[in-house]
């Protein structure tokens, strides 16, 4: 009898489940920017940065970063990447986005590394601001929608330290971001 209930409450589940209930792992989600880093003197020719540290930011009134490391930073972890592409998520919630992208990042424990107190990271700071106009686009019931970027337009502000980003270069006109299978934007250094 237990078991009967058991395959009566079980097969109406699995009747009633349909193919688009369940939103596979292939499907297109909202997209990340992908930025290639290529040599500004050969801009064919791509060039790793080293020990690259992105940051977002909501506010770019806080560039340039001050170089101390509050108590509790992300930064503490920050380790620097060598790297000629990175992967840039932007808001679905404004038209523009923030990035601080730090060269050459180090973090410097001012001789005493027991006190993180005293600690300052070293590098040379560029502040990326990414503007766009959103779209919504229905993928499926399952999935729901995912935000496309229409008209992307990236620009450098080189703060005080001086400019290691030399150009940003779109990969056509009028830039939207659909996918994450091509390069969106190529910067040169």
């Amino acid at each position: 009898m237990k078991k009967l209930l058991t395959l009566l409450l079980v097969l109406p589940l699995l009747t009633n489940c349909e193919r688009d209930d369940l939103c596979p792992e292939s499907s297109p989600t909202t997209p990340n920017m992908i930025v290639d880093f290529v040599d500004n003197s050969i801009l064919e020719n791509s060039k790793n940065v080293f020990n690259l540290v992105v940051l977002g930011i909501e506010d770019p009134s806080v560039f340039p970063l001050d170089t101390s490391v509050p108590e509790g930073s992300n930064l503490r972890s920050a380790t620097g990447e060598d790297t000629n592409q990175v992967f840039l998520p932007l808001r679905t919630t404004n038209d523009q986005t923030y990035f601080i992208l730090i060269s050459d990042f180090e973090i410097d424990n001012n001789g005493t590394p027991d006190d993180l107190s005293d600690d300052f990271f070293t590098g040379n700071q560029d502040l990326v601001t990414i503007d766009y106009s959103r779209s919504d686009v229905y993928v499926s019931r399952a999935c729901g929608y995912k935000t496309i970027f229409v008209n992307t337009n990236a620009t450098i502000d080189q703060g005080t330290d001086g400019q290691w980003i030399f150009q940003t270069i779109p990969q056509n006109d009028n830039l939207t971001i659909e996918d994450e299978t091509i390069t969106h934007y190529t910067f040169s250094h």
